[in-house]
Formats: structure tokens, sequence, C-alpha cells
């Protein structure tokens, strides 16, 4: 008897969603298959038709998501993009609780250094001297700035309107946060 293609990716889907909803509340290491599986309705031998491990379905949603991002910004069909640009790709709603647990309190850095180099594919425009020597600094300042404001921005439930958060990037990077002192 052959599975439908729909209910077995509904079923990989609801232990992707159950396992993002654990790793955005504590460490990879506090997480178990049993966990996930008995949470998702589902036992431990299906969990295994679709994964060897938790690591393994970490690595299948970082895949994911990176690859959404890769094609997302070839679809911009553009010689260079602007860190803005990626964080617009990462705005769909169907990959917010993927971002909440990667970029969360217990996602890796081994993570984040992946997304910075995928945001980075030789195309990433930022607008920085060609000074050998200091482009690494700016590139990583403005990367990891830019990932540090969308991580504040998921955890505080998307307070601000996108545009107005995309608007708050824009101008701290050219202003600074000058801007917004008092005087």
């Amino acid at each position: 008897m052959k599975k439908q293609p729909e209910i077995t990716e509904k079923t990989k889907q609801n232990f992707i969603d159950v396992f993002c909803e654990l790793y955005s509340q504590k460490p990879i290491e506090k997480i178990s298959v049993q966990e996930i599986a008995k949470k998702s309705g589902y036992n431990r031998s299906t969990f295994y038709q679709y994964f060897t491990d938790i690591y393994e379905l970490l690595d299948s949603v970082e895949n994911d998501l990176l690859n959404y991002i890769k094609e997302e910004l070839a679809n911009k069909k553009l010689s260079a993009y602007t860190v803005q640009d990626a964080l617009h790709c990462l705005e769909n709603q169907e990959y917010l609780s993927v971002l909440k647990a990667l970029l969360g309190d217990y996602g890796s850095i081994r993570f984040i250094e992946r997304l910075k180099r995928e945001m980075i594919l030789d195309r990433l425009d930022l607008n920085v001297p060609h000074n050998d020597s200091l482009k690494p600094y700016l590139i990583e300042f403005q990367i990891s700035t830019s990932l540090s404001l969308l991580r504040l921005w998921l955890q505080r439930e998307k307070d601000l309107p996108p545009e107005e958060f995309h608007r708050l990037v824009d101008n701290l990077y050219t202003a600074g946060v000058t801007a917004y002192s008092q005087k």
C-alpha cells in the first residue's frame, strides 16, 4: 500500500513544526525524538521514516530555509542585492516559526554563519569601500547587525509593520542611532 504524498508531506511538516516550537523553547540537546513524536501525534517509528535523528531534522530545516532564500534572491534577477532584500525574503509567514527557532536563544551560531554566507553569495551590495583590510569588518558589521535586528523583531512578534522595520534598519545604516536620540 502506497502512502499518499499529501499525507506524507503533512506528517513530515508536523514533525518540523513541533521541532521548531520545541527548539525555540529549549536547546536541541534537551529535545527527544519521543517528545517530538508524541507532541506530533505519531509514534517514534513514524519519525524515523522521515529522519534518522533530531540533527538530520535540524539540517533539513536549515537547508530548506537557506534554499528558499537562495531561490528568492535569484528570482530578483539583480546583479547585486542589499541586506534589506535578503531580510525581505525572511518575512514569509511560512518560515516564521523556523526563523524564530533558528535565530532564537537556542539556535546555533553555525546556522547564523551559514546564513551570512548565503546572504553574501558574492552578489551582496553593501556599498562599502574596497579597502581590503576593512571590508570583512564592514561586511560582518552590516550582516550581523541586520540579523540581530531581525532576531529582535521576531522575538517581539513583529511589533513594527514590515515597512517601518525596514525603514528603521535603513535609517540606522545611513544616519545611525543619533537620528533617534532626543535633543
